[in-house]
């Protein structure tokens, strides 16, 4: 079994924003899987899947960024997930617009939502999925994630959250997470 966590903040006046690239690589994959991602437990909407035989849960938390470790931690602890089957989707300012790097561990970066997650786990040793939103030129960092892609951007991010689906899937179907870097990094 296997725990995909994509993160945002819930509401419709961020769903198209940069802080909710993970909200839409789920919905990406939710979407290539014909998951409905509509049941609420645990301060998340979730939705699962099985994919060749393997049990996918698919996880919006319902928490706001800053306190995605709640959500997470009573999902990890109600179905006893280990903690290699889970993989966070965030976005990552540091890195160029829709790049896609995979981490299996360290620390939160500065990113709010790993921080919470990493609190509540108690460890940093849990599978990453980044996706590049680039650091802002001329804007606040809370007004730069909290705005939508332009038109430009776009084509990036959908090019790295068709990359993320890629990994997800070779995730899924067994290849070491190691291995995944390897080839997606």
């Amino acid at each position: 079994m296997k725990m995909i966590v994509g993160l945002g903040n819930p509401g419709s006046q961020y769903a198209k924003t940069k802080h909710n690239i993970g909200f839409m690589a789920v919905d990406a994959l939710a979407k290539k899987y014909d998951v409905e991602i509509r049941k609420q437990e645990f301060n998340a909407l979730t939705g699962s899947a099985f994919v060749d035989g393997e049990k996918v849960l698919l996880v919006k938390p319902q928490t706001f960024m800053n306190d995605s470790g709640r959500a997470v931690g009573q999902l990890k602890a109600f179905y006893q997930f280990a903690a290699d089957e889970i993989l966070i989707i965030q976005d990552d300012m540091d890195m160029t617009m829709g790049r896609l790097r995979l981490r299996q561990r360290g620390s939160a970066g500065g990113h709010n939502g790993i921080k919470s997650i990493i609190n509540v786990l108690g460890t940093q040793d849990f599978y990453r999925a980044k996706i590049g939103i680039q650091h802002p030129k001329r804007q606040k960092v809370v007004d730069w994630v909290l705005t939508p892609f332009s038109k430009d951007d776009q084509i990036a991010i959908l090019t790295g959250i068709d990359k993320l689906q890629d990994a997800a899937d070779d995730w899924i179907h067994g290849l070491d997470f190691a291995q995944l870097m390897n080839k997606y990094n």
